[in-house]
């Protein structure tokens, strides 16, 4: 017997204001709001931030980490380097569009039994990496059965 399982796609959008430089916002708690309306039972969530001074992060959303992600993100890309899309551009930010880079725009969890599949001290945030603080967009597609 052939069983067949329809994929459902639902797709939320989530909004955070943030300060500048590594401001973080979880949002562990709309993504799974988001995965309980939709009721899907089994599936994926994608997680995406538009922009080119964005990521979204799986990490221990906890203040030392917060803090060592900061200190970290300043030695790998500081804003104080002559780059040379800055020399270009003239603009103040090649650092933040750096970071974003290194870190990505995107995550995808599993759900199982409609809940993420994250481990015990794993959160899903959106770090604004801009040198100017910024209203940023997520958004939460859902897919599966």
């Amino acid at each position: 017997m052939l069983d067949l399982q329809v994929t459902r796609i639902f797709r939320e959008k989530l909004s955070t204001k943030q300060d500048k430089e590594v401001d973080t916002s979880d949002l562990t708690e709309q993504v799974q709001g988001i995965v309980k309306r939709c009721k899907v039972r089994n599936g994926l969530v994608h997680v995406f931030v538009p922009g080119s001074t964005a990521a979204i992060i799986a990490i221990q959303y906890e203040d030392g980490l917060l803090q060592d992600l900061k200190e970290t993100l300043r030695r790998i890309a500081p804003r104080d380097l002559q780059y040379n899309h800055q020399r270009i551009w003239r603009n103040d930010n090649t650092h933040s569009q750096l970071r974003a880079t290194l870190l990505g725009p995107d995550m995808t969890v599993p759900i199982s039994d409609g809940k993420l599949d994250l481990g015990t001290w794993q959160q899903i945030a959106v770090v604004n990496l801009d040198s100017q603080p910024r209203e940023r967009e997520v958004i939460v597609t859902v897919m599966g059965d």
